[in-house]
C-alpha cells in the first residue's frame, strides 16, 4: 500500500528510497505527503533549478532576487516595485473559471507579503483552436474568473496577452502577474529565525480544497485528471481584500519578523521554506489549525491549499495586537506553533507527535536533476524550408485575414471583463500601447509593464525565441517611454523528462539570458510549469517574460495611435524580410515553420536607447514596435487605434512584398512625428547607429500600402471592425 501512494503521489522509486535513507525508516502517510509536495516539481524545481542558476540576478536597482516570494527593484524617492509572475495552468484545465481566480489571488498573496500594496495586475493566456466549443468554454472561464477576482479585490488588470494555438488544445496556460509599490523601509520577508518565536497561522479557515495540488501541477494531464477537481482551490475575493489591509497595516506598526504566503504545499511549504532559510526547525499543532470542515486529518491540515490564508512571524510580544488587528477585519489569527533550533518539522495532534521530518531535507535536500537534452529531429527541417517555395499571396487580401486572427485582433473582448481604472492610476489603458502605463501618485513617475512570449517562435528556435521574449517586452516598454528595469518570468514547458523537452528548457532558458544580461534587465522572480502536456504531446514551449520599467516624467508617455495629417511615418529599424514563424505563414499558408529571425542584441539595445531619448524629448507622436503581423500589421493597428489613415510607400527593398510587409524580424518600431523633427531624429539614429526610413504619411481615411507592384487600399473603418470583432464573434 506504502509502495503505491508514494508513486500516486508523485515520487520516484529511487526519491522515495532517499527519503527511507534520511530519516532511517519509512514515512507515516503524513511524513510521505510533505516529502512528496516538497520534493514535487512544482515546489523543488528539481528539473529546472541548475538552469535557472545560468539567470543573471543582481543589478544596480535590484533590492530582492530570486528566493523570496516576489523580487523587488528600486524606482526612486524611497520606493520601489515588487513583481512575480506565475502559472495555474492545471487547476485552470479542470476548473477554468476558480483555476484562474485562484491564480490571481495566489500571486497577489506574494505581493502584499512583502508589504506592497498591489497596483496592478496583467495576465498571459494560451488556449487550443477557438473554434473548438471546449476551448471557448475554457477561454470564458478563464476569463470570467480573472475579472471577477481582480474586480473585487479593486486591483485594476491593465495588460496581458492570449493567444491560440493548437498546442495548448487540453492544457490551457494562465500565467498571472502582479506589481505592488513599497516604500523602501516597510519590505516584509518570508523568515522565521528567532528561536522561540511563534508561528501565527491568519486569515481565511482551513478546507479540503486544493489538497495535493502541488503534486497535481507537477504531472501530465489526462483523462484521470477530471478526477482530481478537489485539488483546485476556490477563492474567495473579498476575503482577500480584508487579508491585504490586515497585513499591509501589520508592516505600517513593524510587527511581523517574517510574512509568507501559503500557496502550493500549504502549511507546509510555508512554513518549511521560513524556517529552512536560517536552518531552523518548527513546532506545529495542527488542533490549532482553524478549520471550516469537520474531521480534518493531520494530512489534510498540512497539504491543504486553500486559499487567502498567510504564516506570520510576530516580533517578540505582538501576537496580541494582530490578534487585535486580524478580529477588527474579521479574520482568524492564531498561534499554531513555534520555532526551534534543532532543524526538525514536526507536527503533532494536541500532544501527540504525528510527524517529524529533518526541515533542511526537504528544501535543499530535494534532488536535483541534470539531464541530456537533446535537439529534435524537426529543428533542423524547419530551419531547412524554403519560404519561397509557398505562393505570394495578395498583401490587401493578407492583411485582412490577419487583423481577423484572434492572435492578432483586438482583445477588448477580455479586456473588458476587467476593471483597468479602478485606483485611478492607469495612463496607458489596455489595447492602446505596447505597454501598461500607471502613474505613481505624489510624483511625476510613471511605472510601465508587460507580459511577453512568442511561442512558436521559441518552438521552432528555443534559443532565438527565449532572445525575443525578452527583447520584446524590453522593445515594448521603451514604446511607451519606460525604461527597463528587471523582469520576471513563466517558464512554461513540457515533460522535462522527454530529451527534446529538456533541450528547449536549456536553449531557451540560455536566450533569455543573454538578452537580460545584454539589456540589463535581471531576473528577480519567477515560476516554473512542467509537464503541460496531454496524451496529444507538449505545449509549445512558453516562456513568458513580465518586465517592469520606468518613466522619470509621466507626461512624456506615448501610445500607439497615429494622431495627426501630415505627421511622417518614419520606420526605425532595418527593413528585413524574415518570414520564418510569422503569424503570415500561419494563417495565410497553414505553415508554422521556417527559420526564426536572427536577433542582433546590440541593435535591440541601441534601439531602446534611441526610442527613449526621442521620446523623452517630446519628439515622437506615436511608437509601435512591429511584432506579430509585421510592418504591415503595425500601422494598420496604429491607423485603427487613431482612427486616421496612411499613406506608406516601401523602397529600396528587393523581393516580394508578403516577406517586406509581414516579417516579425525584430530590432524594429514604427514611429509617427512631425515633420520639421524628422532631421534631429535622423542625427539621434545615426548617432546609435539605427537605420532611417521615411515610409510615408499620416493622411486620410484609408491604409494605403505600395510595395513594387504590389497594393493595399483599405478603409480604415473596415480594418477596424475586422480587427474589432474577430474574437467577440466567435464568444457570441
Amino acid at each position: 500500500m506504502q509502495e503505491l501512494n508514494y508513486r500516486e503521489m508523485g515520487l520516484l522509486d529511487e526519491e522515495y528510497e532517499k527519503i527511507k535513507e534520511i530519516m532511517g525508516r519509512e514515512p507515516n502517510y503524513l511524513e510521505l505527503s510533505i516529502w512528496a509536495v516538497m520534493w514535487s516539481e512544482h515546489c523543488g524545481y528539481k528539473n529546472s533549478r541548475p538552469l535557472l542558476k545560468t539567470f543573471p540576478t543582481e543589478g544596480p536597482r535590484v533590492i530582492q532576487g530570486p528566493g523570496e516570494n516576489a523580487g523587488i527593484v528600486d524606482i526612486g524617492d524611497g520606493q520601489a516595485l515588487v513583481f512575480k509572475i506565475e502559472s495555474h495552468n492545471h487547476p485552470s484545465a479542470i476548473e477554468p473559471y476558480q483555476g484562474a481566480a485562484t491564480g490571481v489571488g495566489g500571486i497577489v498573496r506574494d505581493i502584499f507579503t512583502m508589504g506592497a500594496r498591489p497596483i496592478a495586475s496583467l495576465n498571459s493566456l494560451r488556449f487550443g483552436n477557438i473554434e473548438d466549443a471546449r476551448v471557448r468554454e475554457l477561454f470564458a472561464g478563464v476569463v470570467a474568473g480573472i475579472g471577477d477576482y481582480g474586480n473585487c479585490l479593486g486591483i485594476p488588470t491593465v495588460g496581458g496577452e492570449v493567444y491560440f494555438n493548437p498546442s495548448y488544445q487540453g492544457n490551457p496556460l494562465v500565467n498571472a502577474m502582479c506589481v505592488g509599490l513599497v516604500n523602501s523601509d516597510e519590505i516584509a520577508l518570508a523568515v522565521a529565525s528567532d528561536v522561540g518565536s511563534p508561528l501565527m497561522l491568519v486569515g481565511a479557515k482551513t478546507g479540503r480544497d486544493g489538497i495535493h495540488g502541488a503534486t497535481f501541477a507537477s504531472e501530465e494531464l489526462s483523462e484521470k485528471s477530471q478526477q482530481k477537481r478537489p485539488s483546485v482551490q476556490v477563492g474567495d475575493p473579498f476575503m482577500e481584500k480584508l487579508l491585504i489591509e490586515a497585513c499591509l497595516q501589520l508592516i505600517k506598526e513593524d510587527l511581523v519578523a517574517g510574512m509568507q504566503d501559503l500557496g502550493a504545499a500549504g502549511l507546509t511549504s510555508s512554513i518549511s521554506e521560513s524556517a529552512s532559510k536560517k536552518g531552523r526547525g518548527v513546532e506545529i499543532d495542527v488542533l490549532k489549525v482553524p478549520r471550516r470542515e469537520k474531521g480534518m486529518t493531520p494530512y489534510e491540515i498540512m497539504i491543504s491549499e486553500s486559499q487567502e490564508r498567510m504564516l506570520i512571524v510576530p516580533r517578540a510580544g505582538k501576537e496580541k495586537r494582530i490578534k487585535e488587528i486580524f478580529d477588527t477585519w474579521g479574520l482568524d489569527a492564531v498561534v499554531i506553533g513555534q520555532v526551534t533550533d534543532d532543524g526538525m518539522f514536526r507536527v503533532f495532534e494536541g500532544k501527540k507527535m504525528v510527524g517529524e521530518v529533518p526541515n533542511a531535507e526537504l528544501t535543499a535536500g530535494c534532488p536535483v536533476y541534470v539531464r541530456a537534452g537533446q535537439e529534435p529531429s524537426y529543428y533542423q527541417e524547419c530551419k531547412r524550408f524554403d519560404i519561397d517555395a509557398l505562393p505570394e499571396i495578395k498583401i490587401g487580401e493578407a492583411l485582412q485575414k490577419l487583423l481577423g486572427s484572434p492572435n492578432i485582433a483586438s482583445k477588448r473582448w477580455v479586456y473588458s471583463q476587467y476593471d483597468y481604472q479602478v485606483m485611478t492610476n492607469t495612463s496607458i489603458i489596455p489595447g492602446n500601447g505596447d505597454a501598461a502605463v500607471l502613474r505613481i501618485k505624489g510624483t511625476d513617475k510613471g511605472v510601465a509593464m508587460t507580459t511577453d512570449c512568442n511561442s512558436r517562435f521559441v518552438y521552432l528556435d528555443p534559443y532565438q525565441g527565449g532572445m525575443l521574449a525578452v527583447c520584446e517586452s524590453a522593445r515594448n516598454l521603451a514604446c511607451v517611454g519606460a525604461r527597463p528595469l528587471a523582469l520576471t518570468n513563466c517558464l512554461n514547458f513540457g515533460n522535462p523528462e522527454k530529451t527534446h523537452i529538456y533541450w528547449q528548457m536549456q536553449e531557451s532558458i540560455k536566450g533569455m539570458a543573454a538578452a537580460a544580461k545584454n539589456l540589463n534587465t535581471p531576473v528577480v522572480s519567477g515560476n516554473v510549469s512542467l509537464y503541460n502536456e496531454t496524451a496529444a504531446g507538449a505545449i509549445y514551449p512558453t516562456p513568458v517574460v513580465g518586465m517592469v520599467g520606468l518613466l522619470p516624467d509621466i507626461k512624456h508617455r506615448v501610445d500607439m495611435s497615429f494622431k495627426d495629417e501630415g505627421d511622417i511615418v518614419v520606420l526605425l529599424g532595418r527593413l528585413r524580410d524574415e518570414l520564418g514563424g510569422s503569424e503570415y505563414l500561419a494563417v495565410c499558408h497553414g505553415v508554422e515553420s521556417g527559420a526564426v529571425p536572427v536577433v542582433d542584441l546590440d541593435e535591440e539595445k541601441k534601439l531602446i536607447e534611441l526610442s527613449l531619448e526621442l521620446i523623452g524629448k517630446d519628439m515622437l507622436k506615436s511608437c509601435h514596435d512591429i511584432s506579430e503581423g509585421g510592418l504591415a500589421v503595425a500601422l494598420a493597428e496604429s491607423a485603427i487605434k487613431g482612427n486616421i489613415g496612411f499613406k506608406v510607400n516601401i523602397e529600396g527593398q528587393k523581393g516580394r512584398a508578403d516577406k517586406t510587409l509581414f516579417s516579425e524580424a525584430p530590432g524594429r518600431v514604427a514611429v509617427s512625428l512631425e515633420r520639421d523633427k524628422l532631421p534631429e531624429l535622423t542625427a539621434m539614429a545615426n548617432n546609435k547607429e539605427i537605420e532611417v526610413h521615411v515610409i510615408g504619411q499620416v493622411e486620410g481615411s484609408n491604409i494605403c500600402i505600395n510595395k513594387g507592384n504590389q497594393h493595399i487600399n483599405m478603409a480604415v473603418c473596415d480594418a477596424a471592425k475586422i480587427w474589432g470583432e474577430a474574437i467577440e464573434c466567435h464568444m457570441k
